[in-house]
């Protein structure tokens, strides 16, 4: 889109010829050139006599500010006009204001200008670098910090492949050691199942040999007791025995 002109004169007869911009409350002086208000309040501010004029310097004996309204409302349309054209103007890298092209770099604002703002009040004590120092200034500061980035990236890398070394070491190392255990653990229960089985036989040749010993005891008791009761019975019977055959 190419960026839409306006007439140099007219440009100038809006401008003020102090800030360099588009008048805001144009005021007149006795010789007939225009100034932005406070433009001009500033430029006579530590003066009590001899007021001489920015622009053709002659000097005046007293203060006299006259507002023009009609420059104002001239100055209005003017920089509204300007301002359609002010998307052109930055795709074609002019400036929006001055239409000039954008060569220096304000480092206060973070903006491109050009040679008309940076003579403008606004611009004035700003840092101003031309547009291709402030490039270069700003692509080693970006490559800079990309060297940091793709550093630290690095170690980041690195750090993980370290840890997914030691990772790895671990896991190995934790897979032996279950292999170990089960192994031992395997062994433990053979062990265990072997003297379970040793520990059962013991018990049940025990059991037998009580059992036995128990059926012994039993028949032994059993010939003492039958012995026991055939003697009882003889002895009961002797005592009812008449008393001369129980003497015999």
């Amino acid at each position: 889109m190419a960026a839409v002109f306006l007439p140099g004169n007219l440009q100038d007869e809006a401008t003020c010829s102090v800030c360099l911009e588009f008048f805001k409350d144009p005021v007149s002086i006795e010789c007939g050139h225009n100034f932005c208000r406070a433009c001009i309040v500033k430029s006579w501010k530590d003066l009590e006599m001899d007021f001489p004029c920015p622009q053709c310097r002659e000097v005046f004996q007293q203060k006299s500010l006259r507002p023009n309204r009609q420059l104002a409302n001239m100055s209005e349309i003017i920089s509204q006009f300007a301002l359609r054209g002010a998307k052109g103007a930055e795709e074609d890298g002019l400036c929006v204001k001055h239409r000039e092209a954008l060569k220096l770099y304000c480092k206060d604002d973070r903006r491109t200008i050009c040679v008309v703002c940076d003579r403008s009040r606004e611009h004035r004590p700003h840092a101003v670098v031309p547009v291709d120092e402030a490039s270069e200034e700003y692509k080693e500061k970006i490559q800079g910090r990309l060297d940091f980035l793709k550093k630290e990236r690095q170690e980041l890398l690195e750090f993980k492949v370290n840890d997914d070394k030691k990772t790895q070491e671990l896991l190995k190392t934790i897979e032996t050691e279950r292999q170990k255990l089960l192994v031992e653990f395997e062994g433990l229960r053979q062990f265990l199942h072997d003297q379970e089985h040793i520990l059962l036989g013991q018990l049940d040749k025990m059991e037998k040999s009580i059992a036995k010993r128990q059926n012994e005891n039993i028949t032994d008791l059993s010939k003492e007791i039958t012995l026991l009761n055939k003697l009882i019975t003889e002895l009961e019977e002797k005592i009812q025995q008449p008393v001369l055959e129980f003497l015999k």
